[in-house]
């Protein structure tokens, strides 16, 4: 029987409610939190780093990854150092390209030389992943975040992909690699067994957590007694 506790990835949880945050926070398998600025929109964040510090106030013993927005290098190089500079469990979220498609290598690269934790994002390919190890320092621990789930959306199986990317990734012992954007509940076993070290999830999704080693013809039970109230509760006839 699959169950969480034996699972040895780790879980983030992905979202911007504070609220929210918190009450993943007292769970004892969320190991981290993920944040991103469509995330922070979506929750009527409209103080950026006011939102990061009341945040990181209150989730002390948890990586917590803010991302940069800019789009230019300097500027984002200049955003990197100060959200480094809000706390020791900040890792610096930086996107793999700008909007012009460019590699981020020199943003990577001089924020590595800071010392920050980078957590590299919105990665689709193992040539971005062979580029992202290149600019890592294999003594400062780094992030890989690699969106299985979009890739699984364009028709193309993710396990095989992400293997090859932990292959790629392996020489570097201290950048882990993780498993973003995933779709279901399953993903996350996927993804504990090719040897990812991180998957992100949704609150929506670690809610479904509850359901793992559930019995099925239980389940089936329950589906079935849904669909029996809704029916009686709107007064359907035939």
């Amino acid at each position: 029987m699959k169950r969480v506790g034996d699972l040895k990835i780790k879980i983030f949880a992905d979202g911007a409610d504070l609220k929210g945050i918190l009450e993943m926070a007292k769970l004892p398998y969320i190991k981290g939190f993920t944040t991103n600025p469509t995330l922070m929109r979506k929750a009527g964040i409209s103080n950026y780093e006011a939102f990061a510090r009341e945040l990181l106030e209150e989730v002390t013993d948890y990586p917590v990854s803010f991302e940069v927005f800019a789009d230019d290098f300097p500027t984002m190089i200049a955003q990197g150092l100060k959200i480094k500079s809000w706390g020791p469990n900040v890792n610096v979220k930086v996107p793999v390209t700008n909007t012009k498609g460019e590699f981020t290598g020199p943003v990577l690269r001089a924020l590595v030389k800071e010392g920050a934790i980078l957590n590299v994002t919105a990665i689709m390919t193992t040539q971005q992943v062979e580029e992202v190890a290149s600019s890592l320092d294999p003594k400062v621990p780094a992030i890989v975040s690699v969106f299985a789930g979009r890739i699984a959306d364009t028709g193309v199986d993710p396990i095989p992909h992400m293997a090859k990317c932990r292959d790629i990734l392996a020489p570097l012992k201290k950048a882990e690699l993780l498993w973003a954007s995933p779709r279901e509940v399953l993903n996350v076993f996927q993804a504990n067994d090719i040897g990812c070290h991180i998957i992100t999830c949704t609150n929506d999704m670690i809610a479904k957590l509850n359901l793992v080693g559930k019995n099925l013809t239980e389940y089936s039970r329950e589906t079935v007694q849904m669909f029996y109230r809704d029916a009686a509760a709107s007064a359907f006839s035939i």
